[in-house]
């Protein structure tokens, strides 16, 4: 199998590690504009050598892991050049946008939108890693669009890679995203920030700060290149969303203003179910 990747960072450089672990003898070339990130890539053989998007018709397969801002150009560049049976799929976070850019293209049969839900707060290719997708759910958009051989190709590399699979339409996608995914990042952001403006001697930070700070605002050191896009793509649902985060942080400032510590208990309590969401428990 000839795999060529498209966007050599975390994600693309994790799809070509799992690749290579789960299908013994797969090729796997690479594409990024990042020429750093290439020699990278190359240096830590995630990839065997680099490949043009006019390559892209002699893959059987070919990921677009690039950032959101850029997918829409490179899946119509890409679809442009495919071979009648290469398989195309993404990795992004939104897919309203890139579902409809990419509606009447000729070859949308040959496009799969998929969106593993997976990551890390580092980037590029040194971020890497091989089990970043094992039991992981991968949410495919539009599924219909993709010729029917080309499904079953996708959904065979996705099992090997052991993820879950989820289909939701690409707007219900960008919706429910935005509060699971968009919303923890501009919290964990924002944190950072009201520390770091507060806390002007860095070294209080650091001796003060516990595992529940650490993890809360790991996010924080997240890629502001990859984001910064994803959220103006997603702008609506993310408005929508911190709307009504603004108003419960609202509320919750006023019960304690107001000594009301009896309701931020039960808000807390209330709040607890998540465990239950979060462990699988109905």
């Amino acid at each position: 199998m000839k795999v060529q990747i498209i966007g050599l960072g975390l994600i693309g450089g994790s799809f070509a590690l799992a690749l290579r672990k789960a299908s013994p003898g797969v090729e796997i070339l690479g594409s990024d504009v990042n020429e750093d990130h290439l020699q990278k890539a190359q240096n830590l053989k995630l990839i065997d050598r680099p490949a043009g998007l006019d390559e892209v018709e002699n893959a059987d397969v070919v990921i677009i892991a690039v950032p959101v801002d850029v997918a829409k150009k490179v899946a119509i560049e890409v679809l442009d050049h495919v071979g009648i049976n290469t398989l195309v799929f993404d990795a992004g976070s939104t897919k309203t946008g890139l579902c409809e850019s990419i509606a009447a293209h000729p070859n949308r049969r040959n496009f799969l939108a998929a969106h593993p839900i997976a990551g890390t707060e580092f980037s590029g290719p040194a971020a890497a890693v091989e089990d970043l997708f094992c039991n992981k759910t991968n949410i495919i958009c539009e599924v219909e669009k993709t010729a029917f051989k080309l499904q079953e190709r996708a959904l065979e590399i996705f099992q090997k890679l052991g993820m879950r699979i989820r289909y939701m339409d690409p707007k219900a996608h960008d919706r429910h995203i935005a509060y699971v995914s968009h919303l923890s990042h501009i919290s964990s952001f924002m944190l950072g920030k009201t520390v770091l403006e507060k806390e002007r001697n860095e070294k209080d930070i650091f001796d003060l700060a516990g595992s529940g700070f650490a993890s809360t605002v790991r996010l924080a050191k997240s890629s502001p290149a990859m984001w910064t896009p994803i959220f103006q793509q997603n702008k609506d649902n993310i408005l929508e969303t911190l709307e009504e985060y603004i108003n419960n942080l609202t509320k919750f400032k006023s019960l304690i203003e107001n000594d009301n510590f009896n309701e931020v208990f039960l808000e807390m309590e209330r709040t607890n179910h998540i465990k239950k969401i979060l462990n699988g428990i109905n």
